[in-house]
């Protein structure tokens, strides 16, 4: 059945570098993201196009390709296999080292999907901010001690500050004990008198943080 050995090798290199470019740990990004930052690659074209999602596709077509060539029959059947291990195996790699041997902050997980911040102007100079999240210790038998601090996605010269305020306070500590799901609050007082360009009240769900401890950081 098999046809080509140096093929199938060379399809299964491709294969990798394809799932490790697309692996999402230990940042909510990919983590070619964080390699080509490290490199000084742009992430992004200026038409909105992902370079590290093309790269990645490039890679697991010409890896399929090679594969449908090293073997005589069932060609089909070991694309599909390709296609759905490119689809969930990353996700299932990280989230099966997080929840087995991960430990300190890369054994946290972030639900952002229930995290939400509101704003509110108490003053003319004063705004109160008020963030929930939701945090899971998955696997460190120690209690894991970090700094959450805040960015935002994209900011364009016409947006308005709202999760970059939080920043003028930040960093804020929360501390999970070990195997612990912990919903953390925090409230902060915003000095807003000197920011020319920011929100006067409003909501902002699918927070993005960094959390960090000591030399250690991730963006989720």
């Amino acid at each position: 059945m098999l046809k080509n050995k140096k093929l199938l090798f060379l399809s299964l290199i491709l294969f990798v570098i394809s799932i490790a470019l697309n692996f999402p740990f230990p940042h909510k990004y990919p983590y070619g993201e964080s390699v080509a930052s490290i490199l000084n690659i742009p992430i992004q074209m200026e038409n909105g196009l992902h370079i590290v999602g093309i790269t990645s596709l490039l890679f697991l077509i010409t890896s399929l390709f090679f594969l449908s060539k090293s073997f005589k029959k069932h060609k089909g059947r070991f694309i599909l296999l390709g296609i759905v291990c490119a689809l969930f195996l990353p996700h299932f790699l990280a989230d099966t080292y997080q929840k087995t041997f991960a430990t300190g902050i890369y054994a946290i997980s972030y639900e952002v999907e229930t995290s939400e911040c509101s704003f509110d102007m108490i003053s003319d100079n004063t705004m109160q901010a008020i963030c929930e999240f939701s945090f899971i210790n998955n696997n460190s038998w120690d209690n894991v001690s970090f700094d959450i601090n805040f960015y935002e996605t994209y900011l364009f010269e016409e947006d308005v500050n709202m999760l970059s305020l939080l920043g003028i306070n930040a960093p804020y500590n929360v501390a999970i004990k070990a195997k612990e799901n912990k919903h953390v609050k925090i409230e902060t007082m915003i000095d807003i008198s000197d920011i020319k360009n920011h929100v006067d009240s409003g909501t902002a769900s699918h927070v993005n943080i960094i959390i960090e401890s000591g030399e250690k950081m991730r963006k989720l």
